[in-house]
């Protein structure tokens, strides 16, 4: 696991929920990631073994503060004998906060056992649940709950800490109660910051469900979600908070897999967030708050490269699609191929018993040294190639699928510097192919959202689109990570967890930019190539669909060309059967078409998934 190199004065914290695990390992994990505290969940402390004081040791031996103990629920708007029940738990569980030293509780809105709506009586139960805490030396953060009975609202919350008038009772803010709501954080400005005890970050995806359910299974960290937390932590921060920044994510994936590495993407998603709310803030933004080194959005790709024991079977592909062998590498078994300014690298070093793939993604970035330390602030796991002596050295990380992405400054240079080192090529062919038009990368289910943030946090590649595509195994969901003017294009691709009765794993594929892709499709058959075949019901389909010309519908039948479009343009492509993990596709973009032809796909999925199944039956 690699630790966030920036030595950090924002205070950060992450809630125990986050992560799987036990606590124990949990606060290691929180630790080695660089947080400097974290929220103890109650349920977390009960299951453990370890007594309270034995959590308060480890978590000073760590460095760790601990932040706050949570949830106390359901304190206030209730009848006398119910308040004296609050009482009593209270009692318990603030003597429990003072045996691990932790000087903040959270306080829910009720949810269940609420009967009275007026805001006077909460206020003064909480000013009496105040007068105890005081006791203790602890503080109570009163949180309005997204589906709180009576009060689901942070200005409600507000109203009721301030009749409450104790120096014990402050408010706690949560983004996920507050923007699910759609509630205006823009009032947040009006509290003032010392009565603001703690804050609570978290994403998530737009949804349209039951708050409580969008709640409790998908929260996101920072950055990966469609909640503006860049302004909403500025909203908190210009009221003068100046406590601890805390992640409290409820996700069923989270608290699945290595607990290590969501504490390292949680810390990263923080340094994210930190660094945007700092450019927002500009000169106001607070002196704890550090900007990251600026690489600049890639400018394009640089390479794509695909790995394999044997690359005859992609170097044939290439041959027939009219890339040029553009030699061998002078001290590893790599080749380069290239057509127009379409880069791919074969690669059969290291690589045995493995079929092709996609190993790696090179791009062209305006300042690779400034993009090298953004990487290394954000904790980016660096990829390692061995290089000797005249060769360019490329800086790279390895994305969450285990993808190795590098980068590089061309410059005015119309090659990479890096093209020099293989010998022997041949001269330059014409070709159809001018570019690499998108990388589309298969995500296991578990890292999908840890990769949105790799790439909108170390490259700057905002998420552009989100669809669901129907195959005959289940919805494949896509997300693509596109840059602004469209010449970095990352479909991010996560099929059904289960396909067939194993663990689901989705092809990868690159898609070439063509200016003429009747010309090439006609070429690369007469050189051999069998693109993956269409169903003739696709084409009655598309005829009904569009208005075609008689012509133009039968050279696209002929061809096994797909067609689609839009009020911007059309797009025609065709693809080839899947070899190894691979296949690739060739796209012609017409007009402002900007999209994938995602009304192909399932045509493309059910295809591949009959060709995978008569290749069963030969081995058979």
């Amino acid at each position: 696991m690699y630790r966030l190199v920036h030595c950090d004065a924002m205070r950060t914290s992450i809630a125990t929920v986050c992560m799987s695990g036990t606590l124990v390992e949990k606060l290691h994990a929180a630790a080695a990631a660089g947080f400097g505290g974290v929220e103890i969940f109650e349920p977390d402390l009960i299951s453990a073994p370890e007594s309270p004081e034995e959590v308060r040791a480890l978590a000073e031996r760590l460095g760790l503060t601990l932040d706050l103990y949570q949830p106390m629920r359901d304190v206030e708007g209730v009848d006398e004998p119910a308040f004296q029940d609050v009482l009593r738990r209270a009692r318990a569980k603030f003597s429990l906060m003072r045996r691990m030293g932790i000087e903040v509780v959270l306080c829910c809105s009720n949810v269940s056992t609420a009967t009275v709506d007026d805001d006077a009586v909460s206020a003064s139960q909480l000013r009496r649940l105040g007068d105890l805490a005081q006791e203790y030396g602890v503080r109570i953060a009163f949180e309005a709950l997204a589906w709180g009975r009576y009060v689901d609202d942070y200005r409600r919350a507000w109203r009721i800490v301030q009749l409450a008038d104790h120096p014990a009772v402050g408010i706690c803010l949560d983004s996920f109660h507050i923007l699910s709501r759609g509630h205006d954080p823009q009032a947040i400005e009006d509290i003032p910051g010392e009565r603001i005890f703690f804050l609570q970050l978290a994403d998530a995806p737009a949804l349209s469900m039951d708050v409580l359910s969008w709640s409790r299974h998908h929260r996101l960290f920072p950055g990966e979600g469609s909640f503006d937390l860049t302004r909403f932590l500025t909203h908190v921060l210009r009221a003068g908070y100046d406590g601890p920044v805390s992640l409290e994510v409820f996700n069923d994936t989270f608290r699945q897999v290595d607990v290590r590495g969501t504490a390292v993407h949680a810390r990263r998603s923080l340094r994210w967030l930190e660094d945007a709310v700092a450019r927002e803030l500009g000169s106001a933004a607070p002196a704890d708050f550090a900007t990251l080194a600026d690489g600049g959005t890639p400018v394009g790709f640089d390479f794509v490269e695909i790995k394999a024991e044997d690359t005859s079977s992609i170097e044939e592909l290439l041959e027939t699609v009219g890339f040029t062998p553009r030699g061998k590498h002078r001290t590893k078994p790599v080749t380069l191929w290239t057509s127009g300014d379409a880069r791919v690298v074969l690669n059969e070093q290291h690589a045995r018993d493995l079929d092709p793939h996609i190993a790696a993604v090179g791009f062209d970035v305006p300042d690779a040294a400034a993009l090298t330390a953004r990487a290394a602030e954000l904790g980016t796991p660096f990829a390692y190639r061995r290089t000797y002596a005249g060769e360019q050295l490329l800086d790279g990380g390895t994305a969450p699928d285990g993808t190795e992405i590098f980068w590089s400054s061309r410059g005015t240079e119309s090659e990479p510097t890096w093209a020099a080192e293989f010998e022997h090529g041949e001269p330059l062919r014409d070709s159809p192919i001018i570019a690499v038009d998108h990388v589309s990368l298969g995500q296991p289910w578990q890292v999908v959202d840890e990769a949105i943030l790799f790439f909108s946090s170390v490259l700057e590649l905002p998420t552009a689109s989100s669809t669901e595509v129907a195959s005959p195994q289940g919805l494949v969901q896509s997300r693509v990570i596109q840059s602004p003017d469209g010449s970095i294009r990352i479909p991010l691709n996560v099929s059904p967890p289960i396909l067939s009765g194993r663990p689901a794993a989705m092809p990868q594929h690159v898609a070439f930019a063509c200016d003429d892709i009747v010309a090439l499709a006609r070429a690369a058959r007469a050189r051999g190539l069998r693109p993956l075949p269409i169903p003739r019901n696709y084409y009655e389909d598309l005829a009904a669909r569009f208005d075609l010309d008689d012509g133009f519908l039968a050279m696209l039948r002929e061809l096994d060309l797909v067609f689609d479009r839009d009020a911007q343009g059309e797009y025609l492509h065709f693809y080839t059967a899947t070899v190894g993990d691979l296949f690739c596709e060739f796209v012609e973009r017409r007009g402002r078409y900007d999209g994938y032809g995602a009304g192909n796909a399932p045509v493309r999925l059910s295809a591949q998934g009959a060709g995978s199944a008569r290749a069963d039956i030969v081995r058979a």
